[in-house]
């Protein structure tokens, strides 16, 4: 069984439509990375799934239990984020918070962990992502790309099942894109379930290990990272592979 199987996802504001019964399967340990041309649902799909934005249509299967997309209830929404991490493309960290407590608020507030319990957790979290010795740091006293790795180490304190990027290097100077897509990277390879909205063509031909592509909210095509970049089968995509210099 996969682990996440999302059928008819649909979203419209007002008259625009922005996904068009778009399908989801995601089995444990891929990497999927999702691409496309800006407008082109991407990011609404993964706030959809994760219940940032309520669709207007479609369901979604996470470990077997199946929820509504268009109505699921409060309490079934946090029992599905139990699962999830979601690291967005501005951090959202807590200007007045140190990295530590950014990481471990998640775990006392709506988890309920002993303080002690939290903060080896989140100091454990932060190693993995090479920011242990800036525990006492605020935000703002960090670059971009230490943040974004914050981000990341909040996200995985939680013992998610699966974790939703968007396009998580996308604020960031192209000089601190390396050590975020360096610390995805080390995710994928430990094995870390990932649904990755990017740009980052290097990520998606050497890290992911499926890619989805999808233009005016539907997936024009999908499938195994080396075949999708080696023998694209629609023309829109290898019209897309070439404007990105990427030859298929």
């Amino acid at each position: 069984m996969a682990l996440l199987e999302v059928k008819g996802l649909k979203k419209g504001f007002g008259d625009l439509k922005v996904l068009e019964s778009v399908d989801l399967t995601v089995e444990k340990g891929d990497v999927i990375a999702v691409l496309g041309p800006s407008g082109s649902g991407k990011t609404t799909m993964l706030r959809c799934i994760n219940f940032l934005e309520t669709a207007d249509a479609g369901t979604m299967t996470m470990d077997g239990t199946v929820y509504d997309l268009a109505n699921a209830d409060k309490k079934e929404i946090a029992a599905l984020r139990r699962h999830t991490g979601f690291v967005f493309q501005n951090y959202n960290l807590f200007s007045n918070k140190t990295v530590l407590s950014n990481v471990t608020l998640g775990l006392t507030s709506a988890r309920k962990m002993p303080k002690a319990e939290a903060k080896e957790k989140a100091m454990k979290m932060l190693e993995k992502v090479g920011m242990a010795d800036h525990a006492n740091y605020y935000p703002a006293q960090l670059s971009g790309g230490q943040q974004q790795r914050v981000a990341i180490a909040r996200s995985l304190a939680t013992d998610p099942e699966i974790i939703y990027f968007d396009e998580p290097t996308s604020a960031l100077d192209p000089e601190l894109t390396g050590e975020v897509l360096e610390t995805m990277k080390s995710l994928a390879e430990s094995g870390m379930t990932m649904v990755v909205v990017t740009h980052e063509m290097s990520f998606a031909k050497n890290v992911s290990t499926h890619v989805i592509f999808m233009e005016n909210g539907v997936v024009v095509e999908e499938g195994p990272s080396k075949e999708f970049f080696e023998n694209p089968k629609e023309e829109r995509t290898r019209e897309f592979l070439r404007m990105e210099n990427i030859d298929a």
